[in-house]
């Protein structure tokens, strides 16, 4: 299975704009150097792969929580990417994940054990292995 989406930019990087549009319909908007490196209000790479990170994650700890026969209400999770400019020019220099759950009968420890072993195994993680992430897990 194949998934895809589309950039265009136009211009120099400072004064330039661009728009993305994601394959499915289901998102398209635009995008700058404001938007990316200052605090402009449009998406950015950045703010876009958070969300991906995100869904992915709860995704999969509630399907993990599942296979284990925890009856799962809801994960909400917010992914935090921090973009830091360094010499070398800037970089993703982490990822912050901030996971809340409702799961009837299940221990926090349990949910945190949960947690931190769905960081290394959902799908986008694997994919951003080399960023260091950290999770934050409580029960709600």
């Amino acid at each position: 299975m194949d998934r895809h989406a589309d950039a265009r930019w136009n211009g120099d990087l400072k004064s330039g704009n661009g728009t993305v549009k994601l394959g499915s319909g289901a998102y398209e908007g635009p995008y700058s150097f404001v938007s990316r490196f200052e605090n402009g209000t449009e998406t950015n790479p950045e703010e876009l792969l958070g969300a991906a990170h995100a869904a992915c994650y709860s995704m999969a700890l509630g399907a993990g929580l599942g296979k284990a026969g925890h009856t799962v209400k809801s994960i909400s999770t917010t992914a935090t990417v921090h973009l830091t400019k360094g010499d070398g020019g800037s970089s993703i220099t982490g990822i912050s994940l901030v996971t809340r759950g409702d799961v009837p009968g299940l221990s926090l420890a349990e949910f945190q054990k949960a947690a931190n072993d769905t960081k290394t195994g959902c799908i986008i993680s694997r994919a951003l292995a080399a960023v260091p992430m950290t999770v934050d897990a409580q029960l709600v």
